[in-house]
């Protein structure tokens, strides 16, 4: 799995000019789900974004994790992030799950970060939407699932 974090000030998420999801402060995920994906990656990004030390403590310093500050989370399905372009000009997105088995691990992602009492808000699956944010720092990491970063080795 590839997730793409960006701190916000808030995010939303539309679908034929419709809110679906919106938050305040907390992050806006961008997730991908591959072809060779378990549920244990899932688990993983789940306990790394929720314990990542990206919010300023009162020193100013990136010391508080999602969990601490309280903040909620946007999650937003992107297979584009699997996306292979090293050759021609058209991306390849052999490396993107089948949507069946991609819905099941955004899904077990979504409730493994309300597993933890997050507030979590959701884009539509296979939707066309419209992601608007306000970064915050601008504070955005790219996470990959022990197995995906292991592939690039």
């Amino acid at each position: 799995m590839r997730a793409v974090v960006q701190r916000v000030r808030q995010s939303t998420v539309e679908v034929d000019d419709q809110v679906v999801g919106q938050i305040g402060s907390g992050l806006l995920v961008l997730l991908a789900v591959a072809r060779d994906d378990r549920a244990k990656d899932a688990d993983y990004l789940v306990n790394k974004i929720i314990n990542l030390r990206i919010f300023e403590d009162t020193d100013g310093k990136m010391n508080r994790s999602l969990l601490e500050t309280g903040g909620e989370l946007l999650a937003v399905s992107q297979f584009t992030l699997l996306a292979d372009c090293r050759k021609g000009r058209r991306p390849s997105f052999i490396d993107a799950a089948e949507p069946e088995k991609a819905t099941q691990l955004f899904d077990a992602f979504v409730y493994g970060v309300r597993n933890h009492g997050i507030r979590v808000q959701t884009g539509r699956f296979g939707a066309m939407m419209a992601v608007s944010l306000v970064n915050d720092g601008p504070v955005t990491l790219i996470i990959e699932s022990p197995q995906k970063a292991q592939a690039h080795d």
